[in-house]
C-alpha cells in the first residue's frame, strides 16, 4: 500500500476543500493517486449534496452587481440552511459570481443561470460541490436584472440580508442612496398604486368591508369608509405614497417632484421572505452530529 503522507492530504484538501479525514480515506482508496482521489471525493461530495437537497434553505444572502456607469445592475438571492454558512467566504463569493453572470449573460430563469459556465463547470455543479464541502443545502432562489433609464443606486443591509436596487432619473447621488435606504426600511410592494396586484387590493377591500359593516352606519357611509381604508393601505405599501423616512411631512412622490427626479423601477429582496424557516435546538443538533461522527468512526 502506498504511503499517504501529511503533505499529500494537505494538497488534496487544498484542491477540494474536503474534510481532512475524507481526503486521507480517498487517498488510501486511490492508492496514493491524487487525480483518482480527487475523483473519489467529487463522487462522495455529490452524494452529500443530494442528501442535503431535501432540507429547507431559508437563510442566505443577496449578491449584487452594479456597472461602473450605473446603467446596469443585478441582484440575486442565494439560500442556505443556517446564518453561520451565510457568512462563509466561499458562499458569499458564489453569490457575487452569480450576480456577475446575470449581468453578463441575462439568463431567462434560474435553470438557465444554473446551466451557465463558472470556473470551468456549470453553476449547478459549483453549487453542488459547495453543498458537499460545507454540508448544507444551498439553492438559487431568484434574481433580477435592471437596465437603467437613469442610474442605479444600491443598498445592502444587515449582513447582505436585504438588498435594494433603484433606478433614479434626476436628482443627485445622495437622493438616490436615500431612496434605496428608504426602500430597505419601509419595504414597499410596488412603485405606485397602479402596479399593486388586483388580488391584493381586493383582499384588503374585503377586510375593510367586513370591519365597516360592523359599524352599523348607512351603506353609503360604509362604502366611503371602505374606500378610505383601501386608499390609506395603497399609500402605505407603495413607494411614491409612503412618507419619506428622513422627513415624514412629505411623501416620496413629493420629494422626487421637489428634486426634479423620478423613479423608473426598484427591486427589493429580503432573504428568506415567504420561506419556511427551520427551527432547532442547537445543543441537541451538535450532540446529534457528535454521536453520528462517533458511530461513523466505529464502523470504519
Amino acid at each position: 500500500m502506498a504511503e499517504i503522507t501529511a503533505g499529500m492530504v494537505k494538497e488534496l484538501r487544498e484542491k477540494t476543500d474536503a474534510p481532512m479525514m475524507e481526503c486521507k480515506k480517498a487517498l488510501s482508496e486511490a492508492a496514493g493517486d491524487m487525480a483518482k482521489a480527487e475523483e473519489i471525493l467529487r463522487v462522495k461530495l455529490g452524494n452529500k449534496a443530494a442528501k442535503a437537497s431535501s432540507r429547507v434553505a431559508a437563510e442566505g444572502v443577496v449578491g449584487t452587481f452594479v456597472s461602473p456607469d450605473q446603467k446596469l445592475a443585478t441582484i440575486v438571492e442565494v439560500n442556505c440552511e443556517t446564518d453561520f454558512v451565510a457568512k462563509n467566504d466561499d458562499f458569499l463569493a458564489f453569490a457575487g459570481s452569480l450576480a456577475d453572470l446575470v449581468a453578463k449573460h441575462s439568463p431567462a430563469d434560474v435553470d438557465a443561470l444554473s446551466a451557465l459556465a463558472l470556473d470551468g463547470r456549470t453553476v449547478d455543479e459549483v453549487r453542488k460541490d459547495l453543498v458537499g464541502r460545507i454540508g448544507e443545502n444551498m439553492t438559487i432562489r431568484r434574481f433580477a436584472r435592471i437596465e437603467a433609464k437613469g442610474r442605479i443606486a444600491q443598498y445592502v443591509h444587515g449582513g447582505s440580508k436585504i438588498g435594494v436596487l433603484v433606478d433614479v432619473t434626476g436628482g443627485d447621488e445622495a437622493l438616490a442612496k436615500d431612496l434605496a435606504m428608504h426602500i430597505a426600511a419601509t419595504k414597499p410592494v410596488a412603485l405606485a398604486k397602479e402596479e399593486v396586484s388586483p388580488e391584493l387590493i381586493q383582499k384588503e377591500r374585503d377586510i375593510a368591508a367586513a370591519k365597516a359593516a360592523e359599524s352599523g352606519k348607512p351603506a353609503d357611509i360604509v362604502q366611503k369608509m371602505v374606500e378610505g381604508t383601501v386608499q390609506k393601505f395603497l399609500k402605505e405599501i407603495t413607494l411614491l405614497g409612503q412618507p419619506f423616512v428622513k422627513d415624514d411631512k412629505q411623501t416620496v412622490e413629493q420629494l422626487l417632484k421637489a428634486k426634479g427626479a423620478s423613479v423608473a423601477a426598484f427591486v427589493l429582496y429580503v432573504v428568506g421572505e415567504g420561506l419556511e424557516k427551520k427551527t432547532s435546538d442547537f445543543a441537541a443538533e451538535v450532540a446529534a452530529q457528535a454521536a453520528a461522527a462517533k458511530n461513523q468512526g466505529a464502523t470504519v
